[in-house]
């Protein structure tokens, strides 16, 4: 008993540690004139590569005394932060002017390694009581120069804070630099730079409780907002013509396949059947590759519960801007807990579709998904260490994540997966199956998989289409995206337009007398992943800036395994509207 008791405390204290232990608002400080206020430099990197960040102080800037890191959740860390004590002392209420940090001699290779920071416009990062700041370190000088060997660069070594505050809490900060001290990084010689920053207080009405609103407002300017209702608008029109068009056509074929086999039905009885009644002893013939075709459903199953309760916490605010790692944290701690779902649906399909070796089942339903994103973050970790940037989780992390895995996610896959087992659910099947398939009559290549998994992606696809810039601008960009609910109505016309496609294109091919639509339904319900992973390539190509390897295999890395992830969400989404609708008309005729 107190064995078991310790595991479930070790648990509980794992996932514990994921979450930061205050919230990342500064809720809890309050401060009395001349207290210092915690101020730490967190990144710098290419402002057009968000992927790419170092350390504040992997530039050669001079440091006050022992650089102390912040410690860091779960989430934090896997934004790729590292937070340490910043040079700059901005005590609160207390006015700085030209303080001076340090005075440094800039050898050559400092000098070079300056040069090219500014020359592909880093920028560095801080954050000052939980507020973040930025700000670019220095500027090049292309006026009247046509050949960039002509170019001068230069370094910003004067930084002006202005910080307000309301009564004895901090609200707002501001960093700008000083146009007139620069240090020019041209040649390679050495250079004697004189750090300086100054610190201006001022006071201001704004309630600490909104003091995030300043984030959150770029996202809700009106021209965005416009642009977001027109996409809503324009995925609203695609939903109710789909949906006319399946009410009206759909159901009118359907009456008149109903009125007509009823009428064969009362007529001879030796008149030969045919569309979608004449594969009635087909229809329900279980798939192939039946525990691959299990494990796909559970593990787009446990994607969907996944992608549900993220959107429930977005839509409560726990992903308000700048909330460090608080997304990540969630997908961590939510994937490990809902894995048992992926086991109990993986599973008791399994049973339903008379398979027998469920063990295996569960062990592809646990590899489907976590396999390729842990064979992908192992390659892209490798490079983010040979390049020593921050995106290189540190061993201590990959432990815990491993943890996590090992006692939270395996045991609950397995719980789940006897569960299922155990369920005894037989697979509700309205007619009986023959003992021979039929043969499927030559078809059209239009009515070939791939063709139809790119009529089923598209439409899909073209709802989502404006609001996914957005997403993008906001992961690979510097964007902040709050309009959580706006999102939510996207996604939810997501569901129903692949849904109301795949049932559509189901009975297009049931008709055709192909009974063949289990992977079909799947297949052609995530094709949308596909879409948004072509999407991919033209948003890198045309409405990005990025360059470098590293970049460039982070970008279409971790976008392959979201797109992934949809497919397989999708793909059960479009399966299960799919069974739904297969199981009611053929409950709706009398077949022999």
């Amino acid at each position: 008993m107190a064995r078991g008791g310790g595991w479930h405390v070790f648990v509980l204290l794992l996932l514990c540690s994921a979450f930061p232990a205050v919230r990342s608002d500064g809720s809890d400080h309050k401060y009395k004139v001349g207290d210092p206020v915690p101020l730490y430099a967190n990144k710098v990197g290419p402002f057009h590569n968000p992927s790419e960040t170092y350390r504040y102080f992997d530039l050669p800037f001079c440091s006050t005394g022992e650089l102390k890191d912040k410690s860091e959740a779960l989430g934090e860390v896997l934004n790729g932060d590292r937070l340490v004590s910043a040079p700059y002392k901005l005590d609160f209420l207390v006015d700085r002017e030209s303080e001076v940090i340090c005075k440094k001699k800039l050898s050559k290779k400092d000098v070079a390694e300056f040069r090219r920071a500014v020359a592909k416009d880093y920028y560095f990062q801080m954050y000052y009581d939980d507020l973040p700041i930025w700000g670019f370190l220095g500027k090049v000088d292309k006026e009247g120069k046509g050949d960039p060997s002509e170019y001068k660069y230069y370094l910003f070594k004067h930084l002006h804070f202005e910080i307000f505050y309301n009564k004895d809490r901090v609200i707002e900060i501001n960093a700008r630099t000083d146009p007139s001290a620069l240090v020019d990084l041209t040649e390679d010689k050495e250079v004697d730079v004189e750090f300086m920053y100054s610190a201006k207080w001022k006071e201001t009405h704004v309630p600490f409780e909104k003091r995030m609103e300043k984030y959150s407002k770029s996202s809700s300017l009106p021209r965005h907002l416009e642009i977001h209702w027109f996409s809503i608008i324009n995925s609203c029109v695609t939903v109710l013509l789909l949906t006319g068009f399946l009410a009206t056509i759909l159901m009118r074929v359907l009456k008149n396949d109903f009125v007509k086999y009823a009428h064969d039905e009362e007529a001879a009885d030796d008149q030969e059947e045919t569309g979608w009644k004449y594969i009635h002893g087909d229809v329900f013939r279980f798939p192939k590759y039946k525990s691959l075709f299990a494990a796909c459903l559970g593990s787009g199953t446990q994607l969907f519960t996944l992608a549900t309760f993220i959107f429930l916490l977005a839509l409560v605010g726990v992903f308000y801007p700048y909330n460090r790692g608080a997304l990540f944290t969630a997908l961590v701690v939510i994937y490990a807990l809902t894995s048992g779902i992926a086991g109990y649906t993986a599973a008791s399909f399994y049973c339903q579709l008379e398979g027998t070796n469920w063990v295996r089942n569960l062990l592809l339903t646990g590899a489907l998904f976590c396999g390729p994103l842990f064979l992908t973050f192992c390659f892209l970790n490798t490079v983010a260490i040979a390049y020593h940037a921050t995106a290189a989780l540190p061993f201590g992390t990959i432990v815990v994540i491993f943890l996590i895995w090992a006692l939270v996610t395996s045991p609950l896959l397995v719980l789940g997966g006897i569960a299922g087992k155990n369920s005894k659910a037989e697979f509700q099947a309205p007619v009986r199956t023959t003992k021979y398939p039929r043969e499927i009559p030559p078809l059209p290549w239009y009515r070939a998989t791939l063709p139809q998994m790119a009529m089923a992606g598209f439409l899909p696809f073209s709802a989502i289409y404006i609001e996914l810039y957005y997403i993008f601008a906001s992961v690979w960009g510097h964007r902040i995206y709050t309009i959580y609910s706006i999102l939510f109505i996207v996604f939810i016309i997501l569901l129903i337009v692949t849904a109301f496609i795949t049932v559509a294109l189901t009975y297009f091919q049931l008709a055709a007398e192909d009974h063949e639509w289990w992977w079909r339904s799947f297949l052609c319900g995530g094709s949308t992943g596909l879409f948004i992973y072509g999407y991919c390539l033209y948003y890198y190509y045309a409405r990005s800036d990025m360059s470098g390897f590293m970049q460039i295999s982070f970008f279409f890395g971790y976008m392959a395994c979201i797109c992934y992830a949809f497919f397989l969400m999708l793909g059960a989404v479009g399966f299960r509207a799919s069974l739904f609708f297969v199981r009611h008309i053929y409950r709706s005729i009398k077949c022999e």
